[in-house]
C-alpha cells in the first residue's frame, strides 16, 4: 500500500523566495487551463487535452514576454499543475455517477489561498543528499528535519506551505509485506466518547484530551488582536499568522494523540471493533464543538489504514446497533437511557452496568469478537421478589394490575 511521510523543512530566505515563485507560476499554470477548458465547455468545443494545454501554456508561453518567468520554475512543477487539473475534473465527475461522493467543480486558484503546494516527481531528478538535505531543481538543499527513516524509495516528493507559514515536504512511499505483525490473541471493542475518549471492552478507559478547550483561551486572545487590526496591514498579516499557529500547534497535538493510541491498539489486538458514527449529524448540535474537538473520523482512519498494514483486522458495526440499551450480560434491551444515566442497573439479571463499558463490550459482541468484561463495572445483584404482579410504567409509576373489584 501507499502511505504518505510528512517532515518539516526550514529553507532560508531565498528559498523560500524561490518556493512563492514556484508556488505562483504552478498556480498561473493551472488558471490558465481550467479557464481554457471552460471556455471550450461554454461555447461547445471539444475539451483540449493535457497534451495541448502543455504546448500552447507552457512551451510556447515561455517565449512570449507576458509569460517569460515561467522558465525560472522547474517545468515538472508546471505540468504536475495541469495533472493535478485532470484529477480535479475526474474527482467531479466520478462525483456526477456515483463512482465517490458528489465534490465540487474544479475552481480557481487565489494567490491568497493559505495553502500553497507544489510536486515534483522523478523526472525533476530531485534528491535527498548524503548530509540529509533535500535537493530541489532551481531552488537548491532545503534543511530537512528527519524524524524516522523512509521505508522505501519515494516517487515523489510534495512542497507544502500551511497557514501558518511553516513548510513541510509529503513523500509518497511503497510499503512491503514485511510489516505485518506476529499474531496475537487480543480482540477489543471500542466505544468512542465525549467524556472519555475511547473506552474498550476490557474495562480500559482513555481520557478526552479536549485540545481544543484547554487552548481556547490562547486562541480568543489570538483572535481578538486579529479583529483589532486594520485589514491589509501587515500587522494584520502578523497577527493572523499567529491565529493560524496557534490553531496548528492544537491540530498537531490531537493528530499526535490519534497515532499514539491507534498504534498502541493495533499492535496489541489481533481485532479491533468499531461503531459507525454519525459525525457529520452530531456535528449539528449543541456539542458540535466538543464532537470537532475529539476528531473520532480521523482515529478511525488511522486504525482503518494501520490495521491494512500491519495485518490486523478492523471491523465496523452499524450505527443502529442498540449498543448502549442492551446488557452485556444477558442480552436483554433495556430501552434508551438519557445521557446523565451512566451506570445502570439491568431489570432482568440485576447485574450493575458502567455505560460505557457495557457499550464497548456490544460493539466487540456485535462484531463477532470474544469480548471480555475484565475490569468493568458489572456484577450480579440479588434481586428481591415482587409481591405482586404489577409490572413499571415509563414514568416510574406502578401500573395498577390484578383481578378488578377485589
Amino acid at each position: 500500500m501507499q502511505l504518505r511521510y510528512r517532515f518539516r523543512l526550514y529553507p532560508n530566505g531565498p528559498q523560500r523566495q524561490a518556493l512563492a515563485q514556484a508556488f505562483g507560476c504552478a498556480r498561473v499554470v493551472y488558471n490558465d487551463a481550467l479557464r481554457a477548458r471552460e471556455t471550450a465547455r461554454t461555447g461547445g468545443d471539444a475539451f483540449p487535452t493535457t497534451g495541448d494545454l502543455s504546448k500552447k501554456l507552457i512551451t510556447r508561453a515561455k517565449a512570449t514576454p507576458e509569460r517569460a518567468w515561467l522558465g525560472d520554475v522547474s517545468a515538472v512543477v508546471l505540468q504536475q499543475a495541469l495533472r493535478d487539473l485532470d484529477a480535479a475534473y475526474r474527482t467531479f465527475f466520478d462525483g456526477l455517477t456515483g463512482k465517490r461522493p458528489r465534490m465540487g467543480a474544479p475552481r480557481f486558484k487565489s494567490r491568497k489561498d493559505r495553502r500553497q503546494t507544489v510536486r515534483f516527481t522523478a523526472n525533476a531528478r530531485w534528491r535527498i543528499t548524503t548530509g540529509g538535505d533535500l535537493s530541489l531543481p532551481k531552488i537548491g538543499n532545503v534543511r530537512v528535519t528527519w524524524s524516522r527513516a523512509l521505508p522505501s524509495v519515494p516517487s515523489s516528493v510534495t512542497v507544502v506551505k500551511d497557514a501558518a507559514g511553516r513548510y513541510f515536504a509529503s513523500f509518497v512511499v511503497e510499503t512491503g509485506r514485511d510489516e505485518t505483525l506476529p499474531e496475537t490473541t487480543g480482540e477489543v471493542g471500542i466505544d468512542l466518547g465525549l467524556g472519555h475518549f475511547a473506552v474498550l471492552s476490557d474495562g480500559t478507559k482513555v481520557d478526552s484530551p479536549r485540545f481544543l478547550r484547554r487552548a481556547e483561551k490562547k486562541l480568543k486572545r489570538e483572535q481578538r488582536r486579529l479583529s483589532r487590526t486594520q485589514k491589509g496591514s501587515a500587522n494584520r498579516d502578523k497577527a493572523r499568522v499567529k491565529v493560524a499557529r496557534a490553531h496548528a500547534r492544537v491540530a498537531d497535538a490531537r493528530r499526535d494523540f490519534h497515532h499514539r493510541l491507534s498504534t498502541r491498539l493495533i499492535r496489541e489486538n489481533q481485532a479491533v471493533a468499531v461503531e459507525t458514527l454519525a459525525v457529520n449529524g452530531l456535528a449539528r448540535t449543541r456539542l458540535a464543538k466538543s464532537v470537532h474537538d475529539a476528531g473520532w473520523s480521523a482515529f478511525v482512519r488511522m486504525l482503518e489504514y494501520k490495521a491494512a498494514r500491519y495485518g490486523r483486522r478492523l471491523v465496523r458495526i452499524g450505527r443502529f446497533e442498540p449498543t448502549s440499551r442492551v446488557c452485556s450480560v444477558c442480552g436483554v434491551k433495556d430501552g434508551p437511557k438519557p445521557l446523565h444515566v451512566r451506570v445502570w442497573t439491568c431489570g432482568d439479571c440485576g447485574a450493575v452496568l458502567d455505560r460505557d463499558v457495557n457499550a464497548a463490550v456490544n460493539v466487540a459482541t456485535a462484531a463477532g469478537l470474544a469480548a471480555s468484561a475484565r475490569g468493568a463495572q458489572v456484577r450480579p445483584e440479588p434481586v428481591r421478589a415482587q409481591r405482586d404482579e404489577a409490572g413499571t410504567r415509563r414514568s416510574g409509576r406502578p401500573a395498577a394490575v390484578g383481578i378488578p373489584g377485589s
